[in-house]
């Protein structure tokens, strides 16, 4: 490979890096051509990706990114997936892991803190960003319809004693 196509994969690597939520490493040792595929698909379709890395190239990323502190999970085989929404890409590549054992989670780094491979299963559980929107609203309106229930009440006792007053009369 070319030293000119090299930089320009570093540099490509690092703006990856800087935008994303959250950089999953991982061990992709014996997938098969059929299972990347699988698993890249199903990283995509959740928003985030999935990429087989040159070790030394990303290490060269890593360094110009600021994120030397998980340089030391670059052995062998590796991979990165990553992710603006954090839950959604740990979320995926955690399931993936659970279900082929040739992909392995090594760790990852979030908000510039690293990861161990329990600290990104820990975030895989966590609840997305939609989930937690809903459960936001919910909790916003749920005050607004009892306000709205006790506000309608006294007119509704008022008129159920009205309606009794006329058919005793």
């Amino acid at each position: 490979m070319e030293r000119s196509r090299k930089e320009e994969i570093v540099s490509e690597l690092e703006s990856v890096l800087g935008g994303a939520g959250i950089v999953i490493v991982a061990r992709h040792e014996g997938l098969t051509v059929a299972e990347a595929t699988e698993l890249r698909r199903s990283v995509r379709d959740a928003g985030a990706s999935f990429r087989v890395v040159k070790n030394r190239l990303i290490l060269r990323a890593l360094q110009h990114a600021g994120m030397e502190a998980i340089a030391e999970m670059f052995h062998g085989p590796s991979a990165i997936a990553t992710a603006t929404d954090p839950v959604a890409g740990a979320r995926v590549t955690v399931d993936y892991a659970k279900k082929n054992s040739k992909l392995v989670i090594v760790g990852g780094t979030m908000a510039g803190r690293p990861l161990d491979a329990d600290g990104v299963r820990t975030i895989a559980q966590l609840p997305s960003l939609d989930e937690l929107r809903a459960k936001l609203i919910m909790l916003i309106n749920t005050p607004a319809t009892r306000v709205a229930g006790v506000l309608q009440e006294p007119g509704s006792r008022i008129a159920r004693l009205l309606d009794s007053r006329q058919t005793a009369e």
